[in-house]
């Protein structure tokens, strides 16, 4: 089957408006699909699905929800009702940088709700149809903040971690089902969200381009994958040769170079 046939006729792309999001569809709507994109940012949304209409000859539809919201996951049903979506996206996520005790316990719990509910809600929702039809993609945005311990984003990584091992899980479930599933292992990526944390000093970074297409590109030979040579070397060694200690003690002293506390 062709991309379209596979995955198509809709995309579901959760977290659309800026960033990876918005790589996301602009890649899904080159390649033919017709769009439903969700986030929280109405304006943004409207104005990505403007463009892509007019560059790529798609339908797009907008939802404007909070992925934290338990609400979203029946809206998502509803939206498989309307539509035969092949492939979900979900790249939302939420983050708060710094220690773990210095957070609210409303912030720790959105981290959870968004990063961790939000994809097991649309996974379960659209999965089942795909299912049904014998065919379809769900590709869940990890990070290699979920390999390991990663001080000062505990929370963060820890739902990192959640999505990579869930993604894994579902790749070999349904796989007899015709289903598709993949955690895409991302690095840091020149996103507006990365450049609103304010990093200090610089880090090896890609653009959300590169990042997005080999994800889309890596679909059906799951479980996972890396984008971009270093950050698979990185990985590579963080799996192999190092004792989770060292690990950990590298990734939190990376993180305070970057958010000085």
């Amino acid at each position: 089957m062709s991309f379209k046939e596979k995955y198509g006729p809709w995309a579901l792309v959760a977290g659309a408006s800026v960033g990876l999001g918005a790589a996301f569809a602009t890649e899904l709507a080159a390649r033919g699909l017709n769009l439903i994109l969700l986030a929280r940012g109405a304006d943004a949304l409207e104005a990505l699905a403007g463009r892509l209409r007019k560059t790529f000859s798609v339908e797009v539809r907008t939802v404007t929800a909070d992925l934290g919201d338990v609400r979203a996951a029946a809206r998502c049903a509803e939206l498989a009702r309307e539509h035969e979506i092949g492939l979900l996206v979900y790249n939302a996520a939420y983050s708060k940088i710094g220690r773990f005790l210095d957070g609210t316990l409303e912030e720790h719990l959105r981290t959870v709700d968004v990063n961790c509910r939000g994809p097991v809600s649309l996974a379960l929702a659209l999965g089942k149809p795909m299912a049904a039809r014998k065919r379809g993609g769900i590709l869940l945005m990890s990070s290699l903040a979920g390999g390991q311990g990663t001080p000062l984003v505990a929370t963060y990584g820890a739902t990192k971690a959640f999505n990579l091992v869930l993604a894994e899980s579902l790749s070999h479930e349904l796989r007899e089902q015709g289903v598709d599933v993949l955690a895409c292992r991302a690095g840091a990526t020149r996103t507006p969200a990365f450049e609103a944390s304010q990093p200090q000093g610089k880090t090896p970074m890609m653009d959300p381009e590169p990042v997005v297409r080999q994800a889309i590109d890596a679909l059906g030979g799951g479980p996972s994958m890396v984008p971009g040579a270093l950050n698979r070397f990185v990985a590579f060694v963080f799996a192999r040769f190092l004792p989770r200690r060292v690990a950990v003690s590298i990734m939190g002293n990376a993180t305070r170079k970057l958010y000085p506390q």
